[in-house]
C-alpha cells in the first residue's frame, strides 16, 4: 500500500487495514517466542503484568517488532519520521472465552497534549470474526465522547470503560487480519471486539506510536522508547532497549517506567 494511500485512508476513516508487515512464518516465530516466555516465566509474562504494559522493555522480540521498517514506514507516512513507542501492550483472548473489549476511545485516558497518535495492531495469530477481531467505526475519530467504568471482569480494558453513547453495530467494520498483517488506527476512533469463539488464541500486539514533538500533560515522569529517527525535543523520559530476556536490570527498569504510567492512567485504566 502506497504511503499516500495509507495517510489518506487514515485521515478519512481513522483506520487502515490490512497492511502486510511480515511473512506468516515470521509471525509464527514471534508467537513461539512469546509462548516460550509465557511458559518459562508465568509470574511475569501474563495479561496482568508485562504483557499489558511496556513488554518492549523486557522482551527483546517486542522491541524488535516495534522497530521493523515494514511497520514504522507505514506509521511514518502519517506521523513523520521521528517516532516514539509510547507503549506496546499485548491483547490476548484465549480460545473459547468470554473476554471482550467494549466500545471506547483510547486518547481519553492518555493525557497527551494532542491527537497525533497511531496504534499499529499486529496479528500474531488469526484475527477473524470468530476469534474476536478488532472492529472500527469509520470517521468516528472526529468525535469526543464521555466514558463510564463498568468494571466488568470479562472486559480486557482495566476498568471496563465504555462509551456513554450507543454505537450502531451495523456501522462497524470487521478488521480481519492474517498472522503477519497489521491495522493502523487513531486513538480516538471508536473500536471494540467480541469474544473469541474460535479454537485458537487471538494474539495481537498494539504498538502506540507518537511523534517526538508530542508532550505528556498529565504525569511529567512518563517514558517512551525512540524507535525511529531522532528526538530533538526530550519531552519524555527515554526508555532503554532490553539487554536480554527478562533480566533483573531490565525488570527493575520496567517496574519504574510502568509504575509511572499506571499512576497517570486513572487507576491504571488504559485500553
Amino acid at each position: 500500500m502506497l504511503a499516500s494511500n495509507i495517510k489518506d485512508r487514515f485521515q478519512r476513516d481513522g483506520f487502515v487495514f490490512p497492511i502486510d508487515v511480515m511473512e506468516s512464518a515470521a509471525a509464527a516465530a514471534y508467537r513461539a517466542r512469546l509462548e516460550a516466555a509465557e511458559t518459562a516465566f508465568p509470574d511475569l509474562v501474563n495479561a496482568k503484568t508485562c504483557l499489558r504494559r511496556y513488554p518492549n522493555l523486557v522482551l527483546p522480540f517486542v522491541d524488535e517488532i516495534s522497530r521493523l521498517p515494514a511497520v514504522t514506514d507505514a506509521v511514518a507516512a502519517i506521523l513523520g519520521e521521528d517516532l516514539l513507542a509510547l507503549d506496546c501492550p499485548f491483547f490476548i483472548k484465549e480460545a473459547g472465552t468470554d473476554d471482550f473489549v467494549s466500545w471506547h476511545q483510547d486518547l481519553t485516558y492518555w493525557g497527551l497534549d494532542g491527537e497525533e497518535e497511531v496504534t499499529a495492531w499486529i496479528a500474531l495469530s488469526p484475527a477473524t470474526v470468530a476469534s474476536g477481531c478488532m472492529r472500527f467505526v469509520a470517521g468516528s475519530q472526529t468525535q469526543t465522547v464521555d466514558h463510564r467504568d463498568t468494571h466488568d471482569p470479562r472486559n480486557l480494558l482495566t476498568r471496563g470503560q465504555e462509551l456513554t453513547v450507543t454505537v450502531s453495530e451495523d456501522a462497524a467494520t470487521e478488521v480481519e487480519l492474517r498472522p503477519g498483517q497489521m491495522s493502523l488506527h487513531h486513538g480516538k476512533v471508536f473500536h471494540a471486539s467480541h469474544p473469541n469463539r474460535s479454537g485458537d488464541r487471538r494474539i495481537g500486539l498494539a504498538i502506540r506510536y507518537i511523534p517526538t514533538r508530542m508532550r505528556q500533560v498529565a504525569g511529567g515522569n512518563m517514558a517512551a522508547m525512540l524507535v525511529r529517527g531522532r528526538d530533538d525535543h526530550g519531552h519524555f523520559r527515554p526508555c532503554r532497549p532490553p539487554s536480554g530476556l527478562l533480566v533483573d536490570a531490565d525488570l527493575a527498569h520496567w517496574r519504574e517506567i510502568a509504575g509511572a504510567r499506571n499512576a497517570v492512567m486513572l487507576d491504571e485504566g488504559v485500553a
